[in-house]
């Protein structure tokens, strides 16, 4: 694994030419997750509440749409931001799932819940490369991947805590920019994470061979 310089230095490498990409991703992400929840609560108690669920798929298509930034993939049509609704049961199941033990663990306590948070960061992007996986799977496999990994990527994630700030001072505008930076650095840290996993894998499995 590399240094928290490097991931981000590597995730503004792969959106050279492609920040109003970017932006525009976050942009329709925004729009259609956040704005249609605060109108349906004014009008309909808890109805916002019922969007917010409906939107889990794109929230996770927007996550894997920078994942592809991040692998310099050519097709970065905005249509793929709603591919989690070809899947919509798995994808929506898994990330209602872990969300849901995510929870619970910050009922008891907020450190094991931030920590349960991190073991289950990979979940999205499990789910985008392993298509035969779901729910507790999906999750125990993002688990093994970060063990010994969560304090590194909470650590990538504080560093953007300036930015954050900055962006704030910007009413929100500065997000645009923000969250297509934190999720390609996410990316490139996953990346990663999936080369040490398996490479492990096939040094274990030549190991008992």
């Amino acid at each position: 694994m590399r240094s928290i310089t490097n991931y981000k230095d590597s995730a503004l490498e792969s959106l050279k030419g492609k920040w109003d990409k970017g932006v525009i991703a976050t942009l329709i992400y925004l729009l259609t997750a956040g704005l249609p929840s605060g109108v349906l609560n004014v009008a309909v108690k808890n109805a916002g509440t019922l969007w917010s669920l409906l939107v889990i798929p794109l929230a996770w298509g927007l996550t894997v749409y920078f994942l592809s930034i991040a692998r310099r993939e050519e097709d970065l049509s905005y249509e793929r931001l709603f591919d989690g609704y070809r899947d919509f049961v798995r994808i929506f199941l898994t990330t209602f799932l872990s969300g849901i033990y995510i929870i619970l663990w910050l009922l008891l306590l907020i450190v094991p819940g931030i920590i349960k948070y991190y073991s289950y960061s990979m979940v999205s992007y499990i789910l985008k490369d392993d298509p035969t996986l779901k729910n507790n799977a999906a999750i125990e496999k993002s688990m093994k991947m970060m063990e010994g990994h969560k304090m590194q990527l909470f650590l990538l994630d504080l560093s953007f805590l300036g930015w954050v700030l900055l962006s704030c001072l910007t009413l929100g505008l500065g997000f645009l920019l923000l969250i297509p930076y934190i999720q390609t650095t996410r990316a490139h840290f996953y990346e990663d994470l999936k080369a040490e996993t398996e490479g492990f894998v096939m040094e274990e499995a030549t190991v008992r061979a």
